[in-house]
C-alpha cells in the first residue's frame, strides 16, 4: 500500500505544499512545510513565503527567507511591493531577503533600512548595499547608484553598533572594488574611512576588518 504524501514529498505539487502550511497545527508542523515549499524554488509559492514573513515564527520565517533568496529576481518585486509596514517583523525578514537576492532595485529600501531602528536590519541592509549586483543596471545608471550606496555605507562606519560598523566595511570594500571607472576616484575616501576606523574604533574586530579591506583595496588601486 502506498504511503500518505507529507510535507516533505518532493512529488507534491506547490498548491499542496501551500495547503500544508495553511493546515500546520504546531510550530514543528509550520516550519517542515515552509521548508518544503521554500525548496520547491517554485515562483507560485512566492506570494505565500512572503506570507510567513509575518507569521512571528522566526524559524519559519528564515526558512522562507532562504526559499525567497533561491528563487531570486523574480521575487524582488513582490517582496518590494508588499513590504509591511505596520508588521515590523515581517518587514525585517522582507528586507534581510532582498538584501541576500542582491537585486539593485532594492537599493532605495536598503538606503532606507540602514538607518533602522533594529541593528540587525542596519547590520543586513549594509551587507546588501555592497554586494548588490550593479552588472544588472544600465551603464548610465550604475555612477548614481553607486554614489547612492556609498555615501550610505560611509555613514554606516559610524553606527554606534560595532556589528553594524563591521558590516559597512565589507559592504564598502566589496562595493570600492567593483566601483564603475567613473566613480574610481572615490577609492581615496573609502580607502580615508578605513584608516580612520582603523586607528579609532573601539572595537578591535573592527580595526582589524578595516586594516585588511584598506589593503585590499590600496592593492586595487595600485
Amino acid at each position: 500500500m502506498s504511503q500518505p504524501q507529507t510535507a516533505h514529498s518532493p512529488t507534491m505539487s506547490v498548491e499542496a505544499l501551500i495547503a500544508e502550511i495553511d493546515r500546520a497545527d504546531s510550530a514543528a508542523s509550520l516550519l517542515a512545510a515552509v521548508r518544503a515549499l521554500a525548496e520547491a524554488q517554485n515562483e507560485a509559492a512566492i506570494p505565500t513565503l512572503i506570507r510567513v514573513l509575518g507569521f512571528n515564527n522566526p524559524g519559519a520565517a528564515v526558512a522562507a527567507v532562504g526559499g525567497l533568496v533561491r528563487i531570486g529576481k523574480p521575487a524582488v518585486v513582490p517582496l518590494l511591493e508588499q513590504l509591511d509596514g505596520y508588521n515590523y517583523g515581517a518587514r525585517a525578514w522582507a528586507i534581510r531577503a532582498l538584501s541576500e537576492i542582491r537585486d539593485p532595485r532594492a537599493l532605495d529600501i536598503l538606503v532606507g533600512a540602514a538607518s533602522d531602528f533594529a541593528l540587525s536590519v542596519r547590520r543586513a541592509a549594509a551587507k546588501g548595499l555592497g554586494f548588490l549586483r550593479w552588472e544588472d543596471l544600465e551603464a548610465e545608471e550604475r555612477p548614481t547608484c553607486q554614489q547612492k550606496a556609498l555615501e550610505t555605507l560611509l555613514q554606516t562606519t559610524q553606527d554606534p553598533e560595532w556589528v553594524v560598523r563591521y558590516a559597512a566595511i565589507v559592504g564598502l570594500e566589496t562595493l570600492g572594488a567593483n566601483l564603475t571607472p567613473t566613480l574610481s576616484d572615490r577609492l581615496d575616501g573609502i580607502s580615508t574611512c578605513f584608516e580612520g576606523l582603523q586607528g579609532t574604533d573601539d572595537e578591535l574586530a573592527v580595526r582589524a576588518r578595516a586594516s585588511l579591506a584598506r589593503g585590499r583595496l590600496q592593492r586595487i588601486d595600485n
